[in-house]
């Protein structure tokens, strides 16, 4: 079975946590939009205006089989099981979703810090409120969102090197994403907050050096970051 993956082109965004999943387990995946034997951005766009029930509000979608699904963390729910990447039992399971949301939670965060008044205003139509919100995010949310993680870890029974019990989940996978992506939007700020918080950069690292996620990381199929996506470098917004 191979997997079909909707979403923009020319961006990692939320589509990247449902790839480093995919990658990582191995899976035959096509990112379609990317792909002209998929479609390509035509085949997204078909999907998006289609006049019956849309299979999501927005992308990300993963289409399995005749099964569409949306939502970043409906999608690793679904597929988290099947690559065996959802911990052990329905316990593990859960938690791991429970992370995946709260992962979700600071994914939004983030992205308000340069679009906090409109989605459909440029950066630069809202500065000085972008600027006051980074400012909250960079000396409350920050910490807060990563130093929860770090108690996360410190304090699983099976051991700091996983959020959920002793194997790897996608939520280890999305949280090495969120970390590399906030090092990329909030350099000072980001290495500030990992200096104390030494399980979540030990789990970037360890994640970022496995051998599949190695590859594709370094490979052109891992878009870069840019100022396109969730994920922003506005140096004025660094503090």
């Amino acid at each position: 079975m191979t997997y079909d993956l909707y979403y923009w082109p020319g961006l990692q965004g939320r589509g990247e946590f449902v790839r480093l999943a995919l990658e990582e387990a191995g899976a035959p995946y096509r990112d379609v939009a990317r792909s002209q034997e998929a479609g390509g951005f035509e085949a997204l766009h078909d999907l998006l205006a289609e006049d019956g029930p849309r299979p999501a509000f927005a992308c990300p979608i993963l289409r399995d089989g005749e099964l569409l699904i949306g939502q970043t963390a409906a999608i690793l729910l679904h597929l988290g099981p099947r690559l065996d990447l959802a911990g052990e039992g329905a316990a593990e399971a859960i938690r791991t979703h429970q992370m995946q949301l709260t992962i979700a939670d600071a994914v939004g965060e983030v992205h308000d810090t340069h679009h906090p008044i409109a989605v459909s205003l440029a950066y630069e139509e809202q500065k000085p409120e972008a600027a006051r919100r980074a400012r909250s995010f960079r000396e409350e949310r920050l910490p807060a969102f990563l130093g929860w993680f770090e108690h996360v870890l410190r304090t699983n029974p099976a051991g700091p090197g996983h959020l959920v019990g002793r194997r790897l989940t996608y939520a280890d996978l999305s949280l090495f994403q969120l970390v590399d992506g906030l090092r990329y939007a909030f350099p000072a700020a980001t290495a500030r907050v990992l200096a104390g918080t030494p399980h979540v950069a030990g789990l970037h690292e360890a994640v970022a050096r496995r051998p599949r996620l190695a590859a594709y990381l370094a490979s052109a199929r891992r878009e870069p970051f840019n100022e396109h996506g969730i994920f922003r470098h506005y140096p004025e917004l660094d503090g």
